[in-house]
């Protein structure tokens, strides 16, 4: 391989998994002069990206063939320890010295399984799940939280740059999901909260609206607290954060609690909160839907004055 096709080779990444936060992670990617060859097994958004300039890849082979570094964004852990470690996958085909990012929110007990047999062949793995939705997906804005070797991290932080405004390593491989596992769960709590202290207004004959102009700059005030309560006050509960991926992140936050010795009490509670929002049908709606919750049992609703 000579000097400039080895250049090229280099600055081409892999990337798999193109769903509602990957699709606009690649474009960005794209857009940061990086050369992409993508895999999805959803034609139309492998269509997308190509449109925008990637390659596209027939296979997961086909990607490990043309790169030494691998970005996965795909649904959950089972998902990621096929696409890695299942036949066909990309440990089936990787060079030794392949980085393999891996950027979906699983796990970090399964982060951790997947790097033990990456190791045994030389492959290196990152964990840098991300925050943002996809929102910050599509402005290239997200929170990203890694956990790997310093080293490895260091070579990759430019990419994850490009499609977020930090990126941040943690800790060894399985510290990026425990950190995105954290976020979750303050983030569930903090709408939870949100929804219950609004309905409370309500149903006192306060306006909501009126109770959130005066909280927000206090301590009360928060990130959560200026996304979620517009959306609360217009009824639009159209998904940035669908409340089916919230119960995956919370089921991956049990699961490593109990792992762990550590007890979740709140996180537990606001779990059954969305378990019934799915069973109510209304798992694609984004997660400020907690508020639906609250309002039914209270028999009001927290909407704007007309």
């Amino acid at each position: 391989m000579n000097s400039q096709m080895e250049a090229e080779f280099m600055k081409t990444i892999g990337f798999i998994g193109l769903g509602i936060m990957g699709k606009p992670m690649a474009k960005n990617l794209l857009k940061g002069g990086y050369g992409l060859i993508v895999y999805d097994i959803v034609a139309a958004a492998v269509d997308e990206v190509c449109a925008a300039g990637a390659q596209r890849a027939g296979s997961i082979r086909e990607v490990t063939g043309k790169t030494d570094t691998i970005i996965t964004m795909l649904p959950n852990s089972p998902q990621v320890r096929e696409v890695v470690l299942g036949p066909g996958g990309v440990l089936e085909h990787a060079a030794a010295g392949t980085i393999i990012v891996d950027m979906s929110s699983i796990s970090p007990i399964v982060s951790k399984e997947i790097y033990a047999e990456c190791a045994k062949m030389g492959v290196h793995l990152v964990d840098a799940p991300v925050s943002g939705g996809e929102p910050k997906a599509i402005d290239g804005t997200l929170a990203i939280m890694a956990g790997g070797e310093a080293e490895i991290f260091a070579r990759v932080e430019p990419i994850l740059l490009e499609m977020g405004s930090s990126a941040i390593l943690v800790g060894g491989v399985g510290s990026g999901n425990v950190a995105k596992l954290a976020n979750q769960v303050i983030v569930a709590l903090n709408i939870a909260a949100v929804s219950e202290a609004m309905v409370l207004a309500q149903k006192s004959g306060v306006e909501p609206e009126k109770v959130f102009d005066a909280i927000k700059g206090g301590l009360a005030g928060s990130t959560v607290l200026n996304a979620k309560m517009p959306m609360i006050l217009e009824g639009n509960f159209n998904p940035g954060f669908r409340v089916e991926l919230h119960i995956k992140d919370l089921q991956n936050a049990l699961d490593t609690a109990h792992e762990v010795g550590s007890p979740v009490p709140l996180t537990a509670e606001v779990m059954e909160i969305l378990q019934g929002l799915r069973v109510a049908g209304e798992q694609k709606n984004d997660h400020s839907g907690i508020v639906r919750h609250y309002e039914r049992l209270a028999n009001t609703e927290v909407r704007r004055k007309k």
